[in-house]
């Protein structure tokens, strides 16, 4: 019979541990939730400082801080114009280009663009009477990577580029 009994005691003490395990995860719980919503705070908060730092430095946080070899400002005005709405013709792209700065040129939009695609921050799509321009998906990339708001190990990258299949 001591047998028995002590075998009814284990297992007493081992529901009863089974019972605080559960209790001590319950209890757990919060603080890791706790400890994942400092990591989302801290890397809002450094991607704050990094825009502030941009702007500081630059005067202004533009995606065409990318391209600081091309020193033309229509072209700079191209890269915005697609950052905003991906996938514009030239006579689209003129347009607002003609709304921003008073005058444009679908020639020289051309030519601005065609450089562009050289220097692999556009890529045309379609026949050359319809083509249409979006920003490659390297360059979205680096421009979320430069703003700190790159994805994180194993993500994709989310952006214009990415969203439009290009």
């Amino acid at each position: 019979m001591p047998e028995e009994e002590l075998k009814g005691q284990i297992k007493s003490l081992a529901d009863k541990m089974e019972t605080v395990e559960e209790q001590m995860r319950r209890v757990a719980e919060p603080y890791s939730q706790l400890v994942e919503y400092i990591e989302r705070f801290q890397k809002i908060s450094s991607s704050y400082f990094r825009l502030l730092e941009l702007y500081q430095r630059h005067g202004e946080i533009s995606p065409d801080l990318l391209i600081p070899g091309v020193k033309d400002s229509i072209s700079r005005e191209i890269v915005k114009v697609l950052f905003e709405r991906d996938g514009q013709n030239i006579s689209q792209i003129a347009e607002k280009l003609r709304d921003r700065r008073g005058s444009s040129s679908r020639r020289i939009v051309r030519e601005r663009l065609k450089m562009l695609e050289e220097k692999g921050v556009v890529k045309g799509k379609g026949s050359e009477r319809s083509k249409e321009f979006w920003l490659t998906e390297e360059y979205v990339r680096k421009w979320y990577e430069l703003l700190g708001l790159g994805p994180g190990k194993g993500e994709q990258a989310r952006g214009p580029a990415s969203e439009k299949g290009s």
